[in-house]
């Protein structure tokens, strides 16, 4: 699969508000390893391939098991997620599925979770992985070329653009 277009490169700015999301989101308070899973569930249900690889690898740097992430899209019927972090895959499906509502009973298993801030974290990590799928979807990135340091070399190509 070919790329379409160089998006970072043509629009510069608003990747740099993305990529600002990204560190707001490493630094809020949420568990790094909670914030993988929501990007790769995300990324499962957006059927994103290049962020499954690239969310996989970095789930897996933050100590995430091969058991936990082959399951992942069965998350319900598996003993290997906390509470937590079953509300908040929950809240993250209802949050990427937004055409067909956020249930009240998920808003409330998430509450019983989360602080009022952690959810709103929360619902910004699920938005930016969203917004990343649709871009790496619609101009093909192809998966399978991540690398950890592909995003350093970004943030740093787009500082000086």
């Amino acid at each position: 699969m070919e790329p379409r277009l160089n998006y970072a490169k043509l629009a510069p700015e608003p990747i740099k508000g993305l990529f600002a999301i990204g560190k707001y989101l490493a630094d809020c308070g949420l568990e790094p390893s909670l914030v993988e899973l929501v990007k790769v569930r995300g990324s499962q249900l957006n059927g994103c391939a290049f962020c499954l690889d690239m969310h996989t690898q970095d789930a897996r740097s933050h100590g995430e098991t091969e058991q936990r992430l082959y399951a992942l899209t069965a998350w319900r019927e598996t003993p290997f997620f906390s509470d937590r972090e079953r509300a908040a895959l929950a809240w993250t499906e209802a949050v990427t599925r937004i055409a067909e509502g956020v249930p009240d009973a998920v808003y409330e298993e998430a509450r019983a979770q989360f602080s009022e801030k952690e959810l709103a974290d929360l619902t910004w990590a699920a938005v930016a992985i969203n917004a990343w799928n649709r871009l790496a979807i619609t101009f093909r990135v192809p998966p399978g070329t991540y690398k950890p340091q592909m995003i350093a070399a970004m943030e740093k190509q787009l500082a000086g653009a």
